[in-house]
């Protein structure tokens, strides 16, 4: 049964028990219906206490139903009857309270919890907004200030903030159900407060929504959902109850349909898949508690920075006294940011770095569990350094180079015990980039392989698989995209245009203006050495503009132009005479036909990818592109946008 059912002294406990995260799917739904009918008619049921089974209470509606036809008993029935019935609901809740969890909570006459409860409303992370009274009765119940940061702006509410905005009418202890009990059956003999639709509010300021409205659109990044869940709880504020309930399950059912709601289920499925692949989950990791970096760079800080604020305790090796120190320096400033924002305390500053140490050398990596290499992408340098970790490491350390184009097989010629070594491509800045390509090489031992997804997992990082070939999914794809972007410069196109549109489509920054933050000599030298190693590879645009000393905003120009201190890009006429022995006549082209063309070059990449075991799976791809190379989350990623193309096309 996916509902149990228990009696207590006239008092009924309702489970749901729908592992793993007690989905509200049809028969949760009809289940409940029919038990707040029975036990209205049961004159021996005074009260009933709704729980979750394990560790949760609900965790939202089943996602599996979206793109099915709605099936009745529809949810905000359910609420509703759970609200109006004759004998009181009382939510009891342990673990997250989340969706349509939350909103079933809502609909009971109070709300229990232990410390562990957490609340919120994330519809807006699937394109779509709380569908079953969330937007109404949560404002009438803890304010609609807090109710708009819920409801629109993604946030968690923890216990005792629960408590204290009146959302949580009390705190128990573990064991729950006891203490729930006990709850009720002191609640029974006093007046029960008004159901959470039936509290009134006074209508707010006029500010409140001109700030929100303001603070959710400079959030969003184009999508849609956040912004219609403010107008669905501003409705029901100043035109009632009914009107807003009746509107919110409009935009709801409307948003439910959309391209961007398929695009946000899509990546919600991919991203729970990519953490663990079915091929190694039945292989155990190993233990993981000491982790060493060879480099103290940009990368190499940054991801000292995420093993750090993972927990783990990390060994960082430099080659010299200067270089140790600005290591340990770069990570103190990265971590007292993090302070000055809010994110830790000063407490936990200290204590990170208490779990540092910095050598000059390779002492100290005979205790690392694994060990991450982060040096110049120099195939020689590299080799060096796995040289000097095959005698210090333990034979039972996992090896790891964070390479971006290099096959990890070269890297790794000589290295004993090969089967404990793979690629892991970090992207920068590493502490705070999701997304983590995972590159084994044939010897790579499955347990290997097991504990790196998990140490992705505690970095809180979007593993991908990937296989080796030059730039591996994600560069690979990069490389084509501005390939053809250069092509479209070729054609005439503007490349002012060509960044506009790629802007309008939803990236933060045209392909031009990517580069020209990077550094366009990152890719020019990439080309050069493969020039040296006699591979044919044709001149480029931005080969020219490198020569002539254009390296982006760092040198004042690239593709554009930068006044000092000013990264805003300007039109060069500069980088037009520079390039111009390239470009055809000038050509207007609409932004929609560049976007198209520009999406056409990555899946047909994609697809060469997949054709060639690199990728898993189409889905893998739209992870890389979007956590690693800004594709808009709400247009679901290249290999999303085909497959969309193709459906409208049948």
């Amino acid at each position: 049964m996916t509902v149990n059912i228990d009696i207590d002294g006239g008092i009924a406990i309702v489970t749901i028990a729908n592992p793993p995260v007690n989905a509200i799917n049809a028969a949760v739904r009809e289940r409940l219906l029919t038990l707040a009918q029975a036990f209205d008619k049961d004159p021996a049921i005074r009260a009933v206490i709704l729980t979750g089974a394990g560790a949760l209470f609900v965790a939202g509606a089943d996602i599996t139903e979206f793109d099915r036809p709605v099936e009745p008993p529809f949810l905000p029935d359910v609420v509703a009857r759970i609200e109006r019935a004759a004998k009181p609901w009382v939510a009891a809740i342990r673990g997250a309270a989340l969706g349509g969890g939350l909103e079933l909570a809502l609909g009971c006459r109070m709300r229990i919890a232990t410390g562990t409860a957490r609340f919120a409303l994330p519809e807006v992370n699937l394109g779509i907004i709380p569908g079953s009274g969330g937007t109404q009765r949560l404002p009438r119940v803890i304010g609609i200030a807090e109710a708009i940061r819920v409801v629109a702006e993604n946030h968690t509410l923890d216990a005792a903030e629960a408590v204290r905005l009146g959302l949580v009418d009390a705190m128990v202890e573990e064991p729950l159900l006891p203490g729930a009990i006990a709850f009720v059956r002191v609640a029974l003999d006093k007046a029960l407060p008004l159901p959470s639709l039936d509290r009134p509010l006074s209508e707010p300021a006029q500010e409140i929504w001109t700030e929100a409205e303001q603070r959710i659109a400079s959030h969003a990044k184009g999508a849609s959902a956040p912004l219609q869940a403010l107008e669905v709880l501003k409705c029901g504020i100043e035109q009632g109850a009914a009107a807003g309930l009746a509107r919110e399950r409009a935009t709801f059912l409307s948003l439910r349909g959309s391209e961007e709601a398929a695009a946000l289920r899509h990546l919600f499925f991919a991203e729970r898949a990519a953490m663990r692949p079915a091929d190694i989950r039945g292989t155990a990791p190993r233990p993981v508690d000491t982790a060493g970096v060879v480099g103290g760079g940009t990368m190499g800080s940054g991801i000292a920075a995420a093993l750090l604020n993972a927990g783990l305790s990390v060994v960082l090796v430099e080659q010299d006294a200067a270089g140790a120190s600005r290591a340990r320096e770069t990570l103190a400033s990265l971590f007292e940011a993090s302070q000055r924002r809010g994110q830790i305390t000063g407490e936990e500053v200290a204590e990170r770095l208490g779990r540092l140490e910095t050598n000059i050398g390779y002492g100290g990596v005979e205790r690392c569990d694994v060990v991450i290499e982060a040096v110049f992408e120099e195939l020689a340098v590299k080799r060096a350094v796995f040289s000097e970790l095959g005698r210090f490491c333990r034979p039972d350390a996992i090896l790891a180079t964070n390479t971006s184009y290099i096959d990890p097989r070269l890297i790794a010629e000589g290295l004993p015990e090969p089967e404990r070594f793979l690629g892991l491509h970090f992207f920068s800045p590493a502490h705070v980039m999701k997304l983590l390509e995972i590159v084994p090489t044939p010897e790579t031992a499955p347990d290997v392989l097991a504990t790196v997804f998990e140490i992705a997992r505690r970095l809180g990082k979007i593993p991908v698989r990937a296989g080796i070939c030059d730039g591996f999914i994600g560069n690979r794809i990069l490389r084509r995209f501005r390939t053809e972007a250069e092509a479209l410069v070729r054609d005439g196109v503007g490349i002012a245009a060509i960044d506009a549109a790629m802007r309008g489509f939803g990236f933060a920054m045209g392909p031009f203006e990517m580069q020209d933050m990077a550094g366009l000599d990152i890719a020019f030298l990439h080309r050069e050495a493969a020039r040296k190693r006699g591979e044919p590879v044709p001149d480029m645009p931005g080969d020219l503009l490198v020569r002539a000393g254009r390296k982006g905003q760092k040198t004042g120009g690239g593709w554009y132009d930068y006044a000092p201190g000013d990264r805003r890009p300007q039109p060069s006429a500069k980088a037009e005479r520079i390039l111009a022995p390239l470009m055809g006549p000038r050509t207007d082209m609409a932004g929609e036909v560049i976007v198209a063309r520009l999406m056409a070059t990555m899946a047909q990449e994609g697809q060469a990818i997949l054709a060639e075991g690199i990728a898993a799976s189409a889905a893998d791809i739209d992870l890389v592109e979007v956590h690693g190379y800004g594709f808009p989350r709400r247009r679901g990623g290249p290999m999303f946008q085909l497959g969309r193309a193709d459906a409208n096309r049948v």
